[in-house]
């Protein structure tokens, strides 16, 4: 897979920006050329940056109508060749759901941003939330793997937005990252380096456009239109070359691995997360995002008070690491799940955790959860 350090665009050094500036400077770093999107709140002023920003950098953006042609407008920009993004909130999410299938099927790299806000529906545009994980994870209908990435800071929104942009190209696929309202709105300071690695996508080399034969988790090359080559790009089922099979089972079986393989056999090189004092913690948090920077507070002090504390913080949301959930689970006495709604991720943990009770925080009022609240849990060992 082509890799390289580029410039970043911006002189090196300590910035103070807003999270939603931070991710859209982290695309223009990644080498993102298109944008389509649609204003909504949390999520515009990535729309806004980015306007400013591919002025000055002579890149494209398109202000679509909604936002079902925003996503169908970055699935036909990657297939010209271009690294495409768009940016949105719930509602927006929602009404991206067909294309992302499509960008899926057709293995399309591009990158989704979930600023996410409180729902359902308009709910409260400019309160936080951690509600869409379940819906990244299986929004768009069928059998389908995805990767999610979750900032917790606006630095970390920058550097990752980059490495969403690289594993979108690495693996074909589109990626998400799920910000809360509460980290696209924060301001923090961002050290930008003079240069970052990218990586870009294979466009030509011997074999077809699209998976489905041995071996199945490998990514076929990508070319672009408007290079000579014949392409056929269909959300139906297809054969490697690209032409329909909608009636063929073993096409369709082998496609469908190939999508899950691709991403699951290559879990290693997509999933980050982070622990702090796990070593002989019997109490383990696990946690992702904004609700993190809490867990973490919480965790800190609760060592202070003798309690052997711990907290494993998910970067990469999905694929999760079930494997490291099963490991702290097999030696911790409790397992706390702190999280911005009613236990999505606590859901998921308990799958892997052999039995064990995972005990939930849970907040979904449009408020972050305070460290002093996971504390009280952990010393009273009930839920909230």
């Amino acid at each position: 897979m082509p890799k390289k350090n580029v410039k970043t665009h911006l002189k090196p050094g300590r910035y103070f920006m807003q999270g939603d500036e931070a991710c859209a400077e982290g695309a223009v770093a990644a080498g993102c050329s298109f944008f389509a999107g649609y204003p909504i709140t949390p999520a515009s002023e990535i729309m806004e940056t980015i306007v400013r920003r591919f002025e000055e950098e002579k890149r494209v953006f398109i202000q679509m109508e909604d936002e079902i042609a925003s996503m169908g407008a970055i699935v036909g920009a990657a297939w010209t060749g271009a690294k495409s993004m768009t940016a949105t909130s719930g509602p927006g999410f929602s009404l991206k759901m067909e294309n992302l299938g499509y960008a899926i099927m057709t293995e399309t790299p591009c990158v989704v941003v979930d600023v996410q806000r409180v729902g359902p529906s308009t709910g409260q545009a400019t309160r936080t939330a951690q509600g869409d994980l379940m819906q990244a994870r299986w929004g768009t209908h069928g059998e389908h793997t995805i990767i999610a990435l979750s900032p917790w800071s606006v630095e970390e929104a920058f550097y990752e937005t980059i490495r969403a942009f690289n594993l979108s190209e690495q693996f074909r696929t589109p990626v998400i990252i799920l910000m809360e309202e509460a980290t696209g709105h924060l301001r923090e300071v961002v050290s930008v380096p003079e240069t970052v690695e990218v990586i870009n996508r294979v466009e030509e080399g011997e074999g077809s456009p699209f998976g489905g034969k041995e071996p199945l988790d490998a990514v076929p090359p990508m070319p672009r239109f408007g290079t000579g080559r014949r392409l056929l790009v269909t959300g139906s089922t297809h054969n490697p070359d690209g032409y329909r099979k909608t009636q063929d089972r073993l096409t369709q079986e082998n496609l469908l691995k190939h999508l899950r393989d691709k991403i699951e056999n290559h879990k290693k090189e997509i999933v980050e997360y982070e622990e702090y004092f796990t070593e002989d913690a019997d109490t383990v948090l696990i946690s992702f995002g904004f609700a993190a920077r809490a867990a973490l507070k919480a965790v800190k002090e609760a060592r202070k008070k003798g309690m052997k504390a711990g907290l494993l913080r998910l970067k990469t949301v999905w694929p999760m690491p079930t494997e490291r959930f099963a490991a702290l689970a097999a030696r911790a006495g409790r397992i706390i799940v702190p999280e911005m709604n009613y236990g999505q991720l606590r859901g998921e943990v308990e799958r892997f955790t052999g039995g064990k009770r995972v005990l939930g925080i849970n907040r979904a009022d449009g408020e972050v959860i305070t460290p002093e609240s996971i504390l009280k849990v952990m010393e009273e060992g009930g839920a909230l």
